[in-house]
């Protein structure tokens, strides 16, 4: 597959956008808890995930060479440290409203910084452990460039995700398709060695689905407007969510998974950045951040 082509791909930049949660409904996915707590699973993971590629992206600037991958990652960290702050207002409404997120939070937040942050090497080790950080940072994008695509394209969320957090969604999705090359790109600039690529997404893969999968049981065993029988997850509400366009099916889900194995794999495949352009000029919080 070849490379994003320079016509298709932008300058990076980031937007000071904000919202307003008052009044934000507990489960604001059409009233479905089960929907919801699958989204706040993933808002979970995004403040401390963000802030670990900004971290691993700014270590690696002192190693590129080249001046158009340099600009791409620095256009890159600025975006996903607002994707960071962003989704962090949300939890602290969610929060403040009586959904305890911070203990599990406290759990992403070791795994971020303890198990994938820096360590005490020196020489070669240090450098190869950086290394296999932007390899890690590659595969977990390659997962929110097919999220991206995805969600500017899910009609089920039209109608049913509230506005505010509809715009919070496709503002961050849509700037996943403008930046979905970068670090896939980088890491071939730093590296780009096949069987690291294909090891740290058998690696990034099934612990990404573990901890959002964990993240929705221990939501909904908080819940405080859910009584205990309508706190688990049953099988019908998955089925139903996935029928209705307002999560990706398994067959989707399993074809994406695979695609990144193809040694001629490279994001550009997923979205268009001329679509993800046309959400950002429209976005209610990307306009007001203009102004």
């Amino acid at each position: 597959m070849t490379p994003i082509n320079d016509t298709d791909k932008v300058a990076l930049t980031a937007r000071n956008v904000s919202w307003d949660w008052t009044g934000l409904p507990m489960h604001y996915v059409d009233g479905n808890p089960f929907v919801t707590h699958y989204c706040n699973g993933m808002n979970m993971l995004l403040p401390e995930g963000e802030v670990f590629f900004v971290d691993v992206f700014s270590k690696a600037l002192p190693l590129i060479v080249d001046d158009a991958v340099r600009e791409d990652v620095i256009g890159f960290i600025g975006q996903e440290a607002t994707h960071s702050s962003s989704h962090q207002s949300l939890l602290n409404y969610l929060q403040a409203q009586g959904l305890a997120v911070e203990p599990y939070i406290d759990q992403i937040q070791w795994f971020f910084r303890q198990l994938l942050g820096d360590r005490n090497f020196t020489g070669r080790r240090r450098q190869a452990w950086l290394l296999e950080r932007v390899a890690i940072v590659a595969a977990l994008e390659h997962f929110t460039s097919y999220l991206g695509n995805w969600g500017l394209n899910a009609h089920g969320w039209d109608d049913t995700i509230e506005p505010r957090v509809l715009d919070l969604f496709r503002w961050h999705l849509a700037e996943e398709v403008e930046h979905r090359h970068v670090a896939f790109e980088l890491y071939a600039h730093l590296d780009g060695r096949y069987w690291r690529r294909v090891r740290t997404w058998f690696l990034a893969a099934p612990t990404l689905a573990i901890l959002w999968i964990r993240g929705i049981r221990y939501l909904m065993s908080v819940d405080p407007e859910l009584a205990a029988p309508d706190r688990r997850i049953r099988f019908r509400d998955v089925r139903s969510a996935w029928r209705r366009g307002l999560m990706p099916s398994p067959a989707s889900l399993a074809a994406m998974f695979f695609e990144y194995l193809r040694p001629s794999y490279h994001p550009s495949q997923y979205g268009s950045t001329s679509q993800a352009v046309a959400y950002l000029a429209s976005s209610p919080a990307a306009r007001a951040a203009a102004h």
